[in-house]
């Protein structure tokens, strides 16, 4: 373990949460009718500057969205509170009856909340849809290793898979692609709008929707006929505020005025409601990461731009993994509560490796100039070249302004580059992102699941999600390999070999980790038992 590592250990640690934690965490299987000292008859009041992109699985791949689907929908398999296994939600059992082969028992006498049966037509449809329809803001890659799916009867469901012993299958069951819907309200073949689905009482989970006004206010109820796995709500329902500025969200978790702010506070922030007496800080288990992704065909020497020339392009790519200080963006901009990421898959993640550490900078994790100067030179660049530095002001908090006017300054202090930095909105900023409408852009990424490969399968297969036009098939091939080995071992060593030519390539590069925070207020009981490694947030937890 590198001194590195274990910092970033130490510090997670430190918060509350261990990394080893990910795959090992125990807790309640339910919410309950009430806790210790909260009631189940009142209502929650969560805040977030996440943002829904749509209440339709198959037309969003984002935290905010999942975030509320969590609260209406169900799965096959999910995890129980404080942890990631996958267990039976809406199946009695599951189980690989062949190697190619996964088979689902449902519970028999599942009805929507608007009367209709759900049955194994609703699951065989919900996953067939997916794929159909396979949006760009979708998460139908997670489903590639199906081939087929088949209902022998009304509570049966049988997965036929195109490799043999997936590993992730089970945790792909409980992942954004996964939330199953009412075959007799949702269209097979295009999305279905949010105010549709609301009015369709199209839901089967812990809540309904009593009212929707799109990221401005939704309002939830417990609903009472759910048999799913969470049990029933600690609470009688919940209200979810939207905020445009995170600073108003603070205000009123100090105020009283919401019971919960979750995603996203700027570190400042965390640090003075730490101070604050009325208020906990809850942190979990940390999978977030944050990075910078390069469209090989629109970034300088991109190949539909006039200049195309993969050296060079590969050369700038380079040159940016060189000059940029992860460390001083987490000490400056983060106070630590992000820390910096050294590979595609983060630290505490069976298989995790440094391989932009050992590969760029120094080798010890800080920038190097005179390889990044090299690395132009040796390609034939002269002179600067400019970059066109697109980043999203409201979906990953107000800190990301701080986070890439850092990014611009150390490569504008280089003087081998020169960096035009704009912000969109998230709202065009998701479409336009996938849509070549940035040469090199921010994201963010919150696992669907607890394992390496949701960071890998859905980025760098098939051309991923992100559509920046990288295709490596040697790393498509070790992915598939990973997928299917069953030897522990030999998995985290393909899981790293394939760190290794990420590194080489820098389709993305890694900046920085990050734990979740919630701040709950005064009387507010089960945030810290939500925040876990499944990183689903259960309002049903929630009580006061």
């Amino acid at each position: 373990m590198t001194k590195s590592t274990r910092a970033l250990r130490s510090a997670i640690a430190l918060a509350g949460v261990s990394a080893f934690a990910l795959t090992a965490c125990t807790g309640p299987s339910g919410g309950g009718t009430s806790t210790e000292s909260g009631s189940a008859s009142s209502v929650i009041a969560y805040g977030t500057t996440d943002k829904v992109t749509a209440l339709d699985p198959a037309g969003s791949y984002d935290n905010g969205s999942f975030m509320l689907m969590n609260q209406i929908y169900s799965f096959l398999l999910n995890s129980k509170p404080g942890g990631a296994e996958p267990v039976p939600d809406l199946a009695e059992s599951s189980s690989f009856t062949k190697p190619t082969e996964y088979t689902v028992k449902l519970k028999s006498g599942l009805k929507w909340a608007n009367g209709h049966d759900l049955d194994s037509k609703d699951v065989k449809f919900s996953f067939d849809r997916q794929l159909k329809i396979n949006d760009p803001n979708g998460p139908a890659s997670l489903l590639s290793n199906i081939s087929s799916i088949a209902t022998p009867d009304a509570t049966t469901v049988v997965f036929t898979l195109k490799n043999a012993n997936d590993q992730t299958f089970p945790q792909i069951l409980t992942s954004p692609a996964a939330p199953i819907v009412d075959d007799e309200v949702f269209p097979a073949d295009k999305l279905l709008s949010d105010e549709e689905i609301v009015k369709a009482k199209a839901f089967y989970g812990p809540y309904t929707i009593d009212s929707y006004n799109k990221n401005s206010l939704v309002s939830l109820t417990a609903w009472p006929d759910y048999k799913g796995l969470l049990g029933k709500p600690a609470n009688a329902g919940a209200t979810i505020k939207y905020y445009t500025d995170q600073t108003n969200m603070k205000l009123e978790i100090k105020g009283g005025q919401i019971d919960v702010a979750n995603r996203s506070l700027s570190a400042t922030d965390i640090d003075d409601l730490k101070k604050d007496s009325n208020v906990t800080v809850n942190v979990g288990p940390g999978g977030e990461m944050r990075y910078i992704v390069f469209n090989f065909d629109t970034m300088p020497f991109g190949a539909k731009t006039p200049e195309a020339d993969p050296k060079k392009a590969l050369a700038v790519r380079q040159a940016v993994a060189n000059l940029v200080d992860r460390q001083a963006i987490s000490d400056q901009v983060y106070k630590g509560t992000y820390l910096p990421m050294w590979s595609n898959v983060p630290s505490g993640f069976a298989g995790a490796n440094e391989s932009f550490k050992l590969a760029y900078g120094d080798g010890s994790g800080k920038p190097s100039l005179d390889k990044a100067k090299k690395a132009m030179s040796d390609a034939g660049i002269t002179g600067p070249v400019t970059i066109n530095l697109q980043y999203n002001p409201d979906h990953y908090g107000k800190s990301s302004g701080d986070e890439y006017a850092a990014v611009k300054d150390q490569l504008d202090k280089s003087g081998l580059f020169t960096v035009n930095l704009q912000s969109t909105e998230w709202v065009t900023y998701n479409s336009a992102s996938k849509k070549d409408s940035y040469p090199v852009f921010q994201l963010g990424w919150f696992p669907d699941f607890s394992d390496a490969d949701n960071y890998l399968t859905p980025f760098f297969v098939g051309g991923g999600f992100m559509n920046n036009h990288y295709s490596n098939p040697e790393v498509e091939s070790l992915i598939a390999k990973q997928l299917v080995t069953t030897d522990k071992a030999e998995r985290e060593k393909t899981i790293q070999d394939i760190q290794n030519q990420l590194a080489k390539d820098i389709s993305t590069l890694p900046l920085l980790q990050g734990a979740q925070v919630a701040v709950s207020g005064k009387g507010v009981k089960g945030v810290d038992s939500t925040l876990d490694a499944s990183f689903k947030f259960r309002l049903g937890l929630v009580s006061k």
